[in-house]
């Protein structure tokens, strides 16, 4: 009984590793083999040996394999960066060429326009295969998508900050006045439409407040970008930020809300 539950429970670790970072469960079973091999019994030490594999197959290996795949990490500089390392350590970084460079156009773009003022991204791909699922995505399966947090401030003054850990999860709602599709899917029965407001990971900067002015410039700088093909928001904030371009998109009751965030994707 012992042996099956230990089976069983490396089977489960085994998915949720894959599912959560896609080379998690491989290396998984990686480090079960090298720890049998060096003889480590202890729990401690297998932890270490998992996390040493990791960590090389993180920062060495996949960068190189990726590109055979068509695609590669998201640049970071000056005025690009990840809003959590999670989104690196979890391979959830990775985009295909041309959406690199669109994103470092948008990002240059938008700086110049509000001065240290960084395109903050959330989760991008996964480095390999076609069609293998970013949980709890739709479509980020393919290099073509990324999500980039919305714009804040503090005191009337554009900032760098964010309302939660992970980036997502804090909504910027519609007034009484706006059209609320939230409460329409909701109604219709999709249950998971604002589930992301159980993955803030925590409340961090609750000061800052929802930058209209800036979010509207970050979307224009986006959609006039001739790689980009769709851009995600939900109606309230396409209506209440002016958005007229036609790549601005609804994305639709089976998908999550999207006023904790904005998803672009080529074309």
């Amino acid at each position: 009984m012992t042996l099956a539950l230990k089976f069983i429970g490396h089977i489960l670790l085994f998915v949720f590793l894959t599912l959560l970072t896609q080379i998690g469960g491989v290396v998984y079973l990686l480090s079960l083999l090298l720890a049998k091999r060096l003889g480590l019994k202890a729990r401690r030490k297998k932890v270490l040996a998992f996390s040493a594999l990791y960590l090389l197959a993180n920062l060495l290996i996949v960068p190189l394999i990726a590109p055979l795949f068509g695609r590669e990490k998201m640049k970071e500089f000056k005025v690009v960066r990840a809003h959590s390392v999670f989104y690196k350590l979890a391979n959830r970084n990775y985009v295909r060429p041309e959406l690199n460079k669109a994103i470092t156009a948008i990002a240059e773009d938008f700086e110049k326009r509000n001065e240290g003022i960084q395109l903050v991204y959330l989760d991008a791909n996964f480095p390999f295969i076609d069609g293998f699922p970013l949980l709890p995505h739709l479509s980020h399966n393919d290099g073509k998508k990324v999500d980039v947090s919305l714009v804040y401030e503090k005191e009337g003054k554009i900032s760098n900050k964010k309302p939660s850990f992970s980036g997502y999860g804090v909504f910027e709602g519609p007034t009484d006045r706006e059209y609320d599709q939230i409460a329409v899917c909701k109604k219709a029965g999709k249950w998971q439409y604002d589930f992301p407001k159980y993955l803030t990971f925590g409340r961090i900067n609750r000061k800052i407040e929802f930058s209209a002015k800036g979010t509207r410039d970050l979307a224009r700088r986006i959609t006039r970008q001739k790689e980009v093909g769709k851009l995600f928001i939900e109606p309230h904030l396409k209506t209440r930020l002016g958005l007229k371009s036609q790549k601005v998109r609804y994305h639709g009751c089976q998908a999550v809300r999207h006023d904790d965030h904005i998803h672009f994707q080529l074309r």
